[in-house]
């Protein structure tokens, strides 16, 4: 078991990690200098870039997902006070509510799920760079072996330039709070290490507070009055930011910029998704709109109607169809005299004193089974 957990911890989650920081950091290292501080920032930054770039789509099912779990609160809402002691069927009905309307909440959580393991991921392949402290899962090597071992796709010249990387003093792998394997670093000045590391731990908080109150302004508000979504939003406002200042002095300056650079590719694109959501949205209602007007008739125009008409007679109800009113006078004469609004073709008494003076009318067979009328 042992065995497996290191093969998946090592071969799934730290090398791809490490190959993907590792060709940005070449890129930039070309451009910059292989011992350039931002040269390593800007290959921690990308690799941030690159895991959400191929996350974009899950992102777009995420938001999705959740504007139709906030549309659908009524429903749910319904089924927890219909079935809310019924554990057993409250699942079967709200897996059935699911598979109606064509989503999966795991589908919505796959993003945030993504990125806990390249965390963990880059923070492994960050300490690795300096094993002289030991600890849990790394060796415990002097400060020369350190330099002189490779570190999963790094080899040990790249090693021995990250640990040169600084800023006024402030190794790129150092944080604030480190007390040993000071040594392992070319240069480490901790007032630097703090100068460095509080700015952008801040902004990272400010990014991360910024992120969470766009995605509660978005919410509908039967989903903003629901408890467990209340407590989660001021998690979210207050809690997750704070977190992100408290727990920076603990981190290296690397992991405070992959934190940072998260946020604010999470903010520009949700931004840009939720435009983008919004704007089919509003493309889709003015289409049905367009859909409903062309289907409508014009103001003052009669309905339509089919070729096949019908007019029921009085005496038993024939049905004549304009054909055979225009192949037949009599049904010519018949249609006339029960339309609405129309004077009766077969006048008594005028045209023949039907009905007063004499003269009656009788019906005749038709072939097809209908009826003519002929008078005497």
């Amino acid at each position: 078991m042992s065995l497996l957990f290191d093969w998946f911890s090592l071969d799934i989650v730290y090398y791809p990690v490490s190959a993907i920081m590792w060709l940005w950091y070449k890129a930039f290292g070309f451009l910059l200098g292989p011992s350039n501080f931002f040269a390593w920032a800007l290959a921690v930054m990308f690799l941030v870039f690159t895991l959400r770039a191929l996350l974009y789509r899950p992102f777009v099912r995420q938001i999705r997902t959740t504007r139709q779990m906030q549309e659908l609160q009524p429903q749910i809402r319904a089924l927890q006070k219909k079935y809310g002691k019924d554990r057993q069927r409250m699942a079967l009905e709200m897996q059935k509510l699911q598979r109606e309307h064509g989503f999966n909440p795991v589908l919505g959580c796959l993003p945030m799920l993504a990125q806990i393991p390249v965390f963990l991921g880059l923070y492994h392949v960050l300490r690795s760079f300096n094993r002289t402290t030991g600890g849990f899962g790394q060796p415990h090597l002097s400060v020369a072996d350190n330099r002189a071992t490779g570190n999963y796709v790094f080899s040990p010249t790249d090693v021995a330039h990250f640990l040169d990387a600084n800023l006024f003093g402030a190794p790129i792998g150092a944080f604030m709070t480190q007390r040993t394997g000071l040594d392992a670093f070319t240069h480490f000045s901790r007032p630097a290490v703090i100068a460095v590391g509080t700015p952008v731990m801040i902004l990272a908080g400010i990014a991360t507070y910024f992120n969470s109150r766009a995605s509660i302004a978005r919410q509908s508000p039967e989903a903003a009055a629901n408890p467990q979504t209340a407590l989660m939003n001021r998690l979210a406002l207050y809690v997750f930011p704070l977190g992100v200042v408290v727990g920076g002095p603990f981190l290296p300056l690397a992991i405070i910029l992959y934190w940072f650079s998260n946020n604010i590719w999470t903010f520009g694109q949700q931004h840009y998704v939720f435009r983008m959501i919004e704007r089919e949205e509003e493309a889709k209602k003015e289409e049905a709109l367009q859909r409903r007007a062309a289907s409508a008739p014009a103001p003052g125009a009669k309905p339509k109607r089919s070729a096949k008409t019908a007019a029921t007679s009085g005496d038993g109800g024939a049905e004549i169809t304009s054909d055979e009113v225009q192949a037949d006078p009599a049904a010519t004469e018949l249609s006339g005299q029960h339309q609405p609004g129309k004077p009766s073709q077969m006048r008594s008494g005028r045209d023949g004193g039907a009905g007063r003076g004499g003269g009656s009318v009788e019906r005749s067979p038709r072939p097809g089974g209908r009826s003519r009328r002929r008078r005497h």
